[in-house]
Order: structure tokens, then sequence, then C-alpha cells
């Protein structure tokens, strides 16, 4: 590959710089603890803070407010009408189509946050295309426009031919495609520094550079002192696949991107000049955006898995991974060869078993957590922090009925058949894709491999 993965992330280098809040020292009380300076744990503190600004929110970090998942995804932002013909299998029609309409709330009310605060997160409201790049994925292209058709819902996914995409953006590889107006994209290290400072201006106590050593009912321990709440909020992500209260339903993965120099004109060659936010019909997906001012992010989620919740260098510093997202850039547009690219990163992701993230409250504690969401966060935060704030003020309402805080989880299997599982199911997805894309059919073994989550009702991968 041309370009070695590292930390920061571009978007955080384009964000600028946030004076860092003050490490907590000493023990201080509050009516909630939040753990984890993200999206869910800011739009959470937002949401108490909206429903009852007497309550008093204390929020720490153990770095800076971003600098983990929040500060370098993809920068996606959609809902659920993209994964319906999965959601329908899982929850049934009925449950299915209440998270895809819920969740069309989401863009309007990151576009109403930022208006309402003059915030420029470079929110862009162009749809999403999902394309099949292979014969292997129009499968997936016909199925999310059948799942829509079934519930009524056929403007939600547009079936596009190869012409309909090419309109969109050319590629000769680009067999047909599915158009999903429900979808934006955003600069995510600009986002999250426009919630941490609403929060802080709403009267939430923030503490960075203050690691929380130590959860249990009532209080947080950190290495300079504590916070004693009757209400704690664990929002995480990546981080709380270790921890044994969800650590049966979630795994780590890496996902990866490379970032290309300013390529305006080459996008106006290929035509992709909507802003349109892309993925393939991979497992293992590719995703892919421009920004702002011209460059092309392209993203694959097919990295390493994680060990008993570890989080190590494997998640940062995977050259394969990285390689692959490169690789994906010149198939999958060729129009670009000649864009340089300019950086790569990338970082753990958290897996849940059925591919949604899932919230609840630990039994007999009033520990709050969400996690599992797969690659798709961007959006979905939004929902977990309307469902935890709900959680945390005791409320059967609308957000705590979904099914992402009332269905049964389905579980993994217990270390280190887990991992074990994992990679073995990883490779033959992987060697299966390559199949896909070179047009053969994938060795017995591997499509056997790749069949295998699916017989335990499970899911893996980041489609």
């Amino acid at each position: 590959m041309s370009v070695k993965p590292r930390l920061p992330p571009w978007w955080l280098d384009e964000a600028g710089p946030q004076a860092a809040a003050h490490e907590l020292e000493g023990d201080t009380i509050a009516d909630v603890c939040i753990v984890g300076g993200g999206y869910t744990g800011l739009w959470t503190a937002l949401a108490l803070k909206e429903r009852d600004p007497s309550v008093r929110v204390v929020l720490v970090e153990a770095e800076t407010c971003g600098a983990g998942p929040s500060g370098r995804n993809g920068g996606f932002l959609h809902g659920y009408w993209a994964g319906l013909a999965d959601l329908l299998a899982l929850l049934g029609r009925e449950r299915a189509v209440q998270l895809a309409r819920t969740a069309e709330r989401i863009v309007p009310a990151v576009r109403t946050f930022c208006e309402s605060r003059g915030e420029d997160v470079w929110l862009r409201e162009s749809g999403m295309l999902m394309v099949s790049a292979a014969r292997a994925q129009d499968d997936v292209v016909d199925c999310a426009v059948a799942a829509a058709a079934e519930v009524g819902a056929a403007e939600q996914a547009v079936l596009l031919d190869a012409n309909g995409v090419a309109d969109r953006i050319r590629s000769p590889v680009f067999r047909r495609g599915v158009y999903f107006a429900d979808g934006a994209t955003v600069q995510p290290a600009r986002l999250v520094h426009a919630l941490r400072r609403a929060a802080v201006d709403a009267g939430v106590e923030l503490y960075e550079h203050t690691p929380a050593l130590r959860i249990r009912a009532g209080s947080v321990a950190t290495p300079r002192g504590s916070v004693r709440a009757p209400e704690i909020v664990v929002a995480v992500n990546a981080a709380a696949t270790g921890w044994r209260p969800v650590s049966r339903h979630v795994t780590n993965f890496g996902s990866y991107v490379v970032l290309t120099e300013p390529v305006p004109h080459l996008l106006e060659e290929i035509g992709w000049t909507g802003g349109e936010a892309v993925l393939d019909g991979r497992m293992f997906l590719h995703y892919f955006r421009t920004t702002a001012d011209g460059r092309v992010l392209m993203g694959s989620g097919s990295g390493p898995i994680g060990f008993r919740g570890r989080v190590d260098g494997r998640f940062t510093g995977d050259d394969a991974t990285a390689a692959r997202a490169e690789h994906g850039l010149r198939r999958l547009l060729p129009g670009l060869a000649n864009a340089r690219i300019e950086r790569a990163w990338g970082g753990p992701i958290d897996v849940s078993a059925d591919h949604l993230p899932f919230f609840g409250t630990v039994k007999g504690k009033r520990i709050h957590y969400g996690v599992g969401y797969s690659g798709h966060g961007v959006g979905p935060t939004w929902l977990g922090g309307q469902i935890l704030a709900s959680l945390v003020l005791r409320r059967d309402d609308e957000w705590t009925a979904l099914p992402l805080a009332s269905r049964k989880v389905a579980s993994l299997p217990p270390e280190p058949l887990k991992h074990l599982g994992g990679a073995l199911v990883r490779s033959a997805i992987l060697a299966c894709e390559r199949a896909d894309e070179e047009d053969r059919r994938a060795p017995l073994p591997a499509r056997v491999g790749a069949a295998l989550p699916r017989l335990f009702g499970m899911e893996i991968g980041t489609r």
C-alpha cells in the first residue's frame, strides 16, 4: 500500500484542536455519571439536559471527546431503510418498520441541532447509494428493493439500473444499485466537537483525560478521584466489548479507511458531484464518500477480530486492511487511478451478534449501556441518546419500546471460541469475496465457513 495507517485521523486535524477539559481531581457527586465522550455519551447528556435542565450530569472521558470511533469514522449519517431486509428477518414486519420509521428522524435532528447552534459539520443530505460491483452482489440490491416494497415503502429504496447508477457515479464495475433518500454525510470530528460544545453550554460537567478505572453501582472510580451517582451510563463503544455485562453479545472488528488528496476535477469526470454516500454489496463492505474539499474516502470493514475485548495495535496499525481499502478504491473507481492517497487510519468497531446496537440496564443495578453499532453508529447514536436518557429517567416510552432496547439479543460463543470462530469465518468471507470479484465460484470450505454465522442466527461483518 502507498501510505501506512496512523492516528490521529485527518478529520481531527481538519476540525482543529479543542482545549481539553480538566481532569477530575477528587471526589464529586452527580445525578448521572456518563462514561464516554463520543456520540452516544454526548447525545445522552444533551437529551437528559433537554428533558430536565436541573439534572446534574458529570461526563468522564478517558482521552478527549472524539478521540475514539466518533472522530475517525466514515461520516455516514443514516437510519435503517438500507438494512430493512435483514431487519424483517430479525424483528418481523411491524417492529422492523417501527425502527426504520423512527430512524427517519435522525437526519432532521442533526440538521436542527446544527442550525440552532450555527454549527458547520459539513452536513450534506444527498442520500445513500448501494451498488452491486460483482454478480454475487446483485441479490443484495434486489433484496433491499423488495423489502421496501413488501412493507409499502417502495419510495425508500429506488432501484437503479447500470445507467441510473452512472447518472450519479460512473464506474465500469457497477452493475446496478439502489438509492436511499434517507442518508447524509458529515465531517465526524466537527460533529463530535459541536456536541461537546453544546453539552458544556447546557451545563454538563465534563472531565477529559479521566478514564473510568472501576464502575460499580452508584460510583465510578477514576485515577485521581471518583463520581458518586445513582445513575450511570456506560457509552464507550468498542472499549466495552470486554465488559462482562455485554461481552457475550459483542466483539471487536478493525475498520480502516484511506483518504485521497483533493481531486474535484476527477470527481467531475466520473460524474460524482452529488455528494451521495456509497457502499457496495459485500459482507465486509466498501464504503466511500466525498468531502467538502473534493477528497475521496474509501473504507473497508475487513480488519482483525478482537480477543476478550482487548483493543491493541492490530486495530490501528494493520497494513493489510488498509491495503484492502486502497485496493477497493482502485478497483471500484478506476477513474481515480491518479488520485494520490494522502492519509490512512483505522480503529476498532463494536459488532453485535445480530448486527444491531442494543441498549439496556445491568440487572439489579442502575448502570445503563449502549453498544454494538456494528460500523453504522453515526446516526443510531442519536437514537441511543434518547433511549439511554429514558432509561436513566425510568420512562417507559417510545424510545424504550424500540427493538434496540426491547429485543432479546443473540449471544456469541464464549472465548476463545468467539475469537477462533470469528477469525475462521472472517477468512472464509474474504476468500468468498475475492472469488466474487473475480467472477468465479469460491472453494467449498470458504462457502461453508462464510455461511456458519447465519446457521446460528448471527451476523458477522458490516453489511
